[in-house]
């Protein structure tokens, strides 16, 4: 059996040529296509794995802090510093020398709850207040008694008393 010589006629060659060219031509396309497409998806994969370390790091940090706080919330809240607002202070005429000297009375007074429990000392709350109403506080010859005005209780005890002369 003989096989015709398609080789040497033009036509023949032409297309066996163009069929050669075109090949290779497809096969670059097609690496070309695959390597676009393989950098999208690595590059997608690179975010991906980014993104799940920033959420498990995210994860460790929230339940590290939720143990903390549950330590925290274990052990209880105490007063940690007073401070005392005098208002209405320039009705009397006070000065900021003698307002301060005050506030620090004051603080003297009630200076136990520092350290004490938030709720024991919410309980006894009333009595924090009359300790400071029913307690005199003399400065030159001046006799000073303070109303209660506000008293918040948190791990600072704030305090807003208006002062009166007595009598």
């Amino acid at each position: 059996m003989h096989i015709p010589p398609y080789h040497k006629k033009p036509t023949w060659q032409l297309f066996f040529t163009g069929a050669f060219v075109g090949g290779i031509i497809a096969y670059f396309i097609l690496i070309y296509m695959y390597g676009t497409m393989y950098e999208e998806l690595l590059g997608e994969n690179l975010e991906l794995t980014s993104q799940v370390n920033d959420l498990k790091e995210q994860n460790e940090a929230l339940l590290k802090d939720k143990e903390d706080l549950s330590e925290k919330s274990e052990q209880p809240s105490t007063v940690n510093s007073i401070s005392v607002t005098i208002v209405e202070g320039d009705r009397l005429k006070l000065d900021r020398l003698i307002e301060h000297q005050l506030e620090e009375m004051i603080k003297e007074q009630i200076s136990h709850v520092i350290g004490q429990e938030i709720a024991i000392i919410d309980k006894s709350d009333r009595l924090l207040q009359s300790t400071i109403e029913n307690k005199a506080f003399t400065i030159d010859d001046f006799t000073y008694y303070f109303q209660v005005k506000k008293l918040v209780i948190t791990s600072d005890l704030k305090i807003e008393v208006i002062p009166q002369l007595s009598n």
